[in-house]
């Protein structure tokens, strides 16, 4: 597996010491510890080095808001290197668009079981870069974002084993 960090991005970028990338870093966490009742990444008494943790984490973090067609709003380093973007491209990205056309249901149907459940600590799937690079996400855990209020704001999913696929046709 390669890593490749997404264009324009030199990896010193400190994308995730702005302060709406801290609190969704925040969130992220304390909701998959209420969930899971685990930690994602060791927790630092600074906010900001636990931020930074997530970040440069060698496992995907990603997160979505609660819009009608829901728009990523994090990614970490690895996310953003495996779907080659910009954290910047990638915060507007609609989160269906990371799948392909065929595989939206499906994503579909995990999101609202997740929503049920809670979480899910099982899922595999196919998705797509930003370039049309496919693939294969293996034991990817979903769970949803909820604050302090007890106010849904989102999901999240984490995942450290994917497998490149072949472009469709080849």
């Amino acid at each position: 597996m390669v890593r490749r960090m997404p264009p324009g991005h030199d990896g010193n970028e400190s994308v995730w010491s702005r302060p709406d990338w801290l609190a969704q870093s925040r969130l992220l966490l304390e909701s998959f510890a209420r969930l899971l009742g685990r930690q994602l990444v060791p927790h630092e008494t600074d906010a900001r080095e636990t931020a930074r943790r997530l970040f440069h984490a060698p496992f995907v973090v990603v997160s979505h808001g609660t819009e009608a067609d829901p728009v990523l709003n994090y990614g970490n380093a690895t996310a953003l290197a495996l779907w080659e973007m910009t954290p910047e491209r990638f915060i507007r990205t609609p989160s269906r668009l990371t799948a392909e056309p065929v595989c939206r249901e499906e994503r579909a149907r995990l999101l609202a079981r997740t929503l049920r459940d809670g979480y899910v600590s099982d899922y595999a799937g196919v998705r797509v870069s930003s370039t049309g690079r496919r693939f294969r996400i293996e034991q990817a855990i979903v769970w949803n974002l909820t604050d302090d209020a007890g106010t849904h704001r989102g999901q999240a999913a984490t995942f450290s084993a994917w497998t490149p696929l072949p472009a469709h046709g080849g």
